[in-house]
């Protein structure tokens, strides 16, 4: 069990490194989007290439944090019925839904969009817009994104298999982090204070 645990360690770094990095898409996005608004309505020139790369970034960023997602426990989970049975009861449902239903869903997915990304890559496959993208990159982030998805699945299988074989706590306890929001007000409450005590 415990390579298992190494490989669900490694798998989480992975995820973790790749949703972090996602993150910068975002900024990147919007810094698209601002030139491409000033670059239109200021000179009156534009292209649909920026608007498709936008695309493509949110494309990026929903796909690639999926995983990642799935780390921070971020995912809508219905729990009504659920967080009426035990702690364990909770772990086997969710260890049982892995198996059943996420595992085999993101298998299905990329076996059905491998081949139209090899097709799109192949044929050089272009957005019908004119100054348009090529497709296959954005095509190319739906089997990445749910293969990240399906390692995180993995992951979050071995931590609940460890958690009722008693050798882990519990994988289901959020891993949230301080937002933006809280370090800035932590920050504004310490100057405020070192402030107070320099007068």
């Amino acid at each position: 069990m415990s390579a298992l645990l190494a490989l669900s360690r490694w798998i989480d770094r992975l995820n973790e490194w790749v949703g972090r990095s996602a993150a910068w898409l975002v900024l990147a996005a919007v810094l698209i989007s601002a030139l491409n608004a000033i670059a239109r309505k200021a000179f009156d020139v534009g292209s649909n290439a920026f608007l498709e790369i936008q695309w493509y970034l949110f494309a990026g960023v929903f796909l690639l944090a999926a995983g990642y997602t799935l780390l921070r426990q971020e995912h809508v989970k219905i729990d009504v019925v659920l967080s009426h049975f035990s702690k364990r009861t909770q772990i086997i449902v969710e260890a049982v839904c892995i198996v059943i239903f996420l595992l085999p869903f993101c298998g299905v997915v990329i076996d059905l969009v491998l081949p139209l990304v090899k097709q799109a890559y192949e044929t050089g496959e272009t957005s019908s817009n004119a100054g348009g993208l090529i497709r296959w990159p954005v095509y190319a982030l739906v089997p990445v994104g749910f293969s990240l998805l399906a390692l995180q699945g993995v992951s979050e299988l071995i931590k609940r298999i460890a958690f009722l074989m008693g050798l882990i706590e519990d994988p289901t306890e959020k891993k949230q982090e301080k937002t933006a929001e809280e370090e800035l007000a932590e920050a504004i409450l310490r100057a405020q204070k070192n402030q107070g005590a320099a007068q």
